[in-house]
């Protein structure tokens, strides 16, 4: 099963930002912080996966579908041979000073929470089922 769990501070870089130099130092932190968290025992996906985010914010708020591609951009040759291979995407985003639950919690998103900044959780895993939509 693949399988790519990260963090990287926020605020994130939309895809839409003017300053061409910005977003291209946002893709290379991102891949800089899950370089951080690849183990060598991992193997780059061939198969379809899903890419999750998370941006747990403090003030800035950021249009959902301005963040995903310059992160799907930056993990290719790490997480997934090419960005085609992402079939499926779930992004979302909340606001640290909401009231929200958070099950199942991984070290590695603890980790975020500890940092006591606004900052991105991303996983990469298998794709669902491509026959079956729930």
């Amino acid at each position: 099963m693949a399988r790519l769990e990260f963090i990287v501070d926020g605020p994130p870089v939309s895809q839409q930002a003017r300053r061409r130099d910005r977003l291209k130092a946002w893709k290379m932190t991102v891949r800089q912080e899950a370089e951080k968290y690849w183990s060598s025992e991992q193997k780059t996906a061939t198969g379809i996966v899903m890419l999750q985010i998370t941006y747990f914010y403090d003030s800035v708020k950021i249009d959902v579908d301005n963040i995903v591609k310059p992160i799907q951009d930056a993990i290719i040759g790490l997480a997934y041979v090419d960005d085609d291979q992402v079939t499926d995407v779930l992004v979302r985003k909340r606001n640290l000073s909401g009231n929200f639950t958070v099950e199942n919690v991984t070290s590695t998103l603890a980790e975020g929470f500890a940092r006591g900044n606004e900052f991105l959780h991303i996983v990469v895993i298998d794709a669902p089922d491509q026959e079956v939509l729930t």
